[in-house]
């Protein structure tokens, strides 16, 4: 093993999840004296657990879907060719890593590893430009805020550092509260001294004097190491500007997991010890936020960009869209080959992103919820689109944080809305009737059209509250949150229109409004799937039971010749009624 200088285990959230603790533990057993080291996560996390190799010619060679077992660890050590990762030539000439160039290559918890890759230059850059130099080269850029409403950065910056006060505030937003998004989790996991150099340099531009970290307890690693950069930052002085007599106050909040409190005004109220609820505004948090002191609120992507930034703010500025620039992270997740993470210029189609990244098969989706519960679905005639923040917002979808996914054809529109609304409904603080009642309405609305009892007058009645819901709501939960239901209203009605006026689900995904049939030409009688219905609701006769079917699909997934299948409500045998 002498070519091997060093090696690299995976253990971000995905990579743990997938077994990567047996994995490190085998290679630090079997390794000899060859250090082995705990990275975080490249992205692609389809194929964890992943394990790289340092190679002693400055090479490095990746695996994914490692074992833990000894005979494949010592290939692995003898430079195996089976099992050997390659990011997809397709896919890597669309990546643009820049935030993320770190992520999964160095040991989130290692200060002089970081710093020996480039870190903290660009602090030192920012003390060189002096606080006005600072928020001119964000201005520059062009960089807006990665958390979803896309608020240029700079501008945000020139408003706190603007204010005279004993005390000023900044936060990041870490309650990532997105299903399917998992963006700022990464960074705080992968390389938390990146995140904690963005909020010094925007702590000395702006001249805050305190900064809150606002994560959610559900992320027990990125707090872990989280709480290990700050307390390395103490100890070696970083958290000391130039021209302060005092360290800057650095405090993790663990909140609680109220989607609401991703809302700059809520988390504000969240960290005072109140109720997470949302305000009227103004006054604007920079002009009286925590404890009425002048506070600027970004996202941890927001965060892990500002180092990129002052490093070259020209070089950022000519990535991405006229309007929207450098690049974002995409959470890629749902009906696709490689769910994960990918960083890429703005303005990129979606079609790039969800077929050549994602590598979904064309054909087989049907569309793209983009932002989150809240966001909207985009179809796949659509898909031409730029990804950007204004781009997308014209086809009646966000940006959001950065959550995408993918929707394939076997799955309903009108379900799909359900879901989200299903969510954002309980979410609400109840603080503005539209939204505490409205959503609601809505919610039990799309109940009762996939569980069949829909009429034709529940389609204009979902525009109608929805369009009234987003007028009248006060925060952005309240005034996104129908964007599911009006989104796939205004592209897949049609579906809409068939569950309430033909009764049925065109995907037959609804329950309630399909039976489940077996195909006595496909069937090889193997009763698997008698064995394994729940209910007993196939017979010796193989033919199934409708009324006492439960539609918990498990026939179908046991089924070797894919004789079972869904069909229209009334299509299919009930034994009952054969004999």
């Amino acid at each position: 093993m002498p070519d091997i200088k060093r090696i690299k285990v995976g253990t971000a959230s995905c990579g743990l999840a997938a077994g990567a603790a047996d994995v490190l533990d085998a290679f630090k057993r079997l390794s000899g004296d060859i250090p082995v080291v705990e990275v975080g996560c490249i992205g692609h996390c389809y194929a964890e657990p992943m394990v790289e190799l340092e190679l002693n010619d400055g090479s490095s060679i990746f695996y994914s879907s490692v074992k833990g077992d000894e005979k494949s660890v010592n290939a692995i050590l003898g430079l195996t060719g089976e099992g050997r990762f390659q990011v997809p030539a397709e896919r890597a000439a669309l990546e643009k890593l820049n935030v993320t160039r770190l992520s999964g290559r160095i040991d989130p918890k290692d200060i002089e590893e970081y710093k020996a890759n480039g870190g903290f230059s660009s602090l030192r850059k920012a003390f060189e430009l002096k606080p006005e130099g600072v928020i001119d080269a964000m201005k520059r850029s062009g960089l807006r805020g990665r958390g979803g409403a896309g608020f240029p950065t700079g501008n945000k910056w020139s408003f706190l550092a603007a204010k005279k006060a004993d005390e000023k505030i900044l936060i990041m937003n870490a309650d990532e509260g997105d299903p399917g998004a998992f963006m700022d989790r990464s960074m705080m996991e992968c390389v938390p001294f990146q995140v904690m150099e963005g909020m010094l340099i925007g702590a000395y531009a702006t001249g805050a004097t305190r900064i809150f970290i606002y994560c959610r307890a559900e992320y027990p690693l990125a707090i872990k190491h989280l709480n290990i950069a700050i307390a390395e930052l103490k100890k070696q002085g970083y958290d000391r500007l130039p021209g302060r007599e005092k360290p800057l106050d650095i405090q993790i909040k663990e909140g609680a997991g109220a989607f609401v409190c991703g809302e700059e005004t809520a988390m504000i109220a969240s960290l005072e010890g109140k109720r997470g609820q949302p305000r009227f505004r103004p006054p604007f948090p920079t002009d009286s936020g925590w404890n009425t002191y002048p506070t600027a609120i970004n996202n941890v992507e927001t965060f892990a960009n500002v180092p990129v930034v002052i490093a070259d703010p020209d070089a950022f500025a000519a990535l991405g869209s006229e309007r929207s620039k450098g690049t974002k992270i995409f959470a890629l997740a749902g009906d696709l080959k490689y769910p994960g993470l990918t960083e890429v210029p703005m303005g990129i189609t979606l079609a790039d992103i969800v077929y050549k990244i994602g590598g979904a098969e064309p054909g087989s989706v049907k569309a793209v919820q983009t932002g989150g519960p809240s966001g909207g679905c985009i179809p796949a005639d659509k898909f031409d689109v730029k990804v950007d923040y204004d781009s997308l917002k014209e086809l009646g979808a966000i940006m959001g944080s950065g959550g995408l996914i993918v929707i394939g054809n076997n799955r309903c529109m009108v379900e799909t809305a359900r879901y989200f609304l299903d969510f954002t409904h309980r979410e609400s603080c109840g603080k503005c009737t539209f939204c505490r009642v409205g959503t609601t309405r809505m919610f039990e609305t799309l109940e009762n059209i996939t569980a069949g009892k829909g009429k034709p007058e529940d389609i204009d009645f979902l525009e109608d509250i929805g369009n009234k819901i987003r007028k009248g709501s006060l925060c952005a939960l309240g005034q996104t949150a129908p964007n599911p239901a009006l989104s796939t209203i205004r592209y897949f009605r049609n579906e809409y229109e068939a569950h309430v006026k033909d009764g049925y689900c065109p995907t037959f995904q609804c329950a309630a409004l399909s039976d489940v049939r077996l195909d006595p030409d496909k069937c090889i009688k193997c009763r698997l799937c008698i064995k394994t219905c729940p209910v007993q609701a196939i017979g010796d006769d193989f033919k199934v039971d409708n009324a006492k079917c439960t539609r918990c699909n498990t026939c179908m997934e046991v089924c070797p010749k894919k004789a079972i299948s869904r069909v229209k409500k009334g299509d299919g045998f009930s034994s009952n009624l054969s004999k």
